[in-house]
């Protein structure tokens, strides 16, 4: 069964539109934003875990103060 000259134009078609769709970078911003996210995330943790007791302390004294 030999291949048509139809049968060759739609798969050059089908080509075109596979290559456009991976050249495509609407979704590799997005993973961008996502990993922006997550390092903003893991930095607050980090953060709130080191300065957390101090937090703390400071919200008690007040709290003890104002209960006097």
């Amino acid at each position: 069964m030999a291949a048509t000259l139809a049968d060759m134009h739609r798969l050059s078609l089908l080509i075109a539109r596979l290559q456009a769709g991976w050249d495509r970078e609407e979704g590799q911003g997005m993973v961008e934003y996502a990993l922006i996210l997550v390092l903003i995330a893991v930095v607050v943790v980090v953060v709130l875990t080191a300065i957390g007791k101090e937090v703390n302390n400071v919200f008690s004294n007040i709290s003890s103060g104002l209960s006097h």
